[in-house]
């Protein structure tokens, strides 16, 4: 007999060695290294290797990865057209998505998938400051070959090489993105991959799950909270009357974590950082009053911060427009993206579940003429 799955919940679609959650206990591991080593002492470069090579680089494969990165992140000419005619009001989630397919469409060479991800995840960075550059009335910035790649993403959003701390709260921010097992997102482009598609359109499938607000959007739901409650003092009062009403706290909650999400864990203390550094740091004292009160009253249903919850406040405080949360976070899933297509690509099988059909059958039909 058929078992209704809503959601595929609990349904396994492929094996994989690329990233192990481990929800009870609140553990992420990428190809066997832990999250929290990961984001302490890893760059975003090395991560991207682990995740597509299946090991960590030595100096001098880091050193030509990095380069090799660094010479892909030029956008083509087209696609910089693109962007300064569109229209500045435009979702950034379909500007990403229409750009990457322009991409897609300007390589026409036999590069392997590996390539081409790489090749992506070089240019994505640059389409997204470019874009909300020109949305702000400014001139886009040219990458900086000779910065690292969480460096250069900075620099050519706001013309000014970063300091040491936000440098790093980027790399980490991008490191804890990358993936994330089978998410929505990473199961729309593996769908694709599978009917043997090309690589830029599983992505672009990927990025068009993303856009949905319940899987890529709650980050800058959780900063708009922050900021309509405005400062510590009116924490309790917003709080306790989402929750009369039954409202959701963004950036709470997961599927699979039912404890603290560990990435959440790692952002707190780089928010905490980077606003002091930006002149904001009321709003991580927000942030920080609402997860210890929420804790109290929803940690008992298994109810934590998950990574949304202080990754927009992190985005923000480095510079980047809310519509643009969901981007960046397209910008370091990417690698994760890719790394899952080519693994299940290794034992393609087309994905194709099945419905179970609760409507009639041999029902007369009814000429035209004789319908009322």
């Amino acid at each position: 007999m058929d078992v209704l799955k809503k959601g595929l919940e609990d349904i396994a679609v492929k094996e994989t060695s690329i990233t192990y959650i481990d929800g009870k206990m609140g553990r992420l591991f990428y190809r066997g290294y832990s999250i929290f080593d990961l984001a302490e002492f890893s760059s975003f470069e090395e991560v991207a290797f682990l995740l597509w090579k299946n090991k960590l680089p030595n100096m001098r494969e880091l050193e030509s990865f990095k380069k090799t990165m660094s010479e892909h992140r030029d956008l083509p000419d087209q696609v910089m057209e693109y962007l300064t005619n569109v229209d500045p009001s435009s979702n950034p989630m379909d500007v990403l998505r229409t750009a990457v397919s322009m991409i897609g469409t300007a390589d026409t060479s036999q590069d392997d998938i590996m390539t081409k991800s790489i090749k992506l995840t070089s240019k994505i960075p640059t389409l997204i400051t470019a874009f909300q550059r020109i949305r702000s009335g400014e001139q886009p910035i040219p990458p900086d070959p000779s910065l690292s790649h969480a460096s250069n993403f900075l620099y050519m959003l706001s013309g000014e090489k970063p300091t040491e701390i936000e440098e790093r709260a980027m790399d980490v921010a991008l490191i804890l993105h990358a993936d994330h097992e089978m998410n929505a997102s990473t199961f729309a482009c593996l769908v694709i991959a599978s009917t043997l598609s090309d690589i830029y359109s599983s992505v672009i499938g990927g990025i068009s799950a993303l856009k949905g607000p319940l899987h890529g959007a709650a980050n800058s739901e959780a900063l708009k909270m922050f900021l309509e409650i405005g400062s510590p003092e009116k924490v309790e009062e917003y709080v306790y009357k989402r929750l009369s009403r039954k409202e959701r706290l963004m950036g709470f909650g997961h599927r699979i974590y039912k404890t603290y999400d560990p990435r959440a864990i790692i952002l707190r203390s780089y928010a905490d950082k980077v606003t002091k550094l930006k002149g904001n740091h009321h709003l991580y004292e927000i942030a920080r009053k609402v997860e210890d009160l929420a804790v109290r009253t929803l940690g008992e249903k298994g109810i934590y911060p998950n990574v949304d919850f202080y990754s927009g406040l992190v985005f923000y405080s480095l510079g980047f427009s809310p519509g643009f949360f969901p981007t960046v976070f397209a910008s370091s899933r990417v690698v994760g993206w890719t790394a899952q297509v080519m693994e299940y690509l290794n034992d393609n099988r087309l994905i194709r579940p099945k419905a179970i059909y609760v409507g009639d059958v041999e029902k007369p039909y009814v000429p035209i003429e004789d319908r009322s």
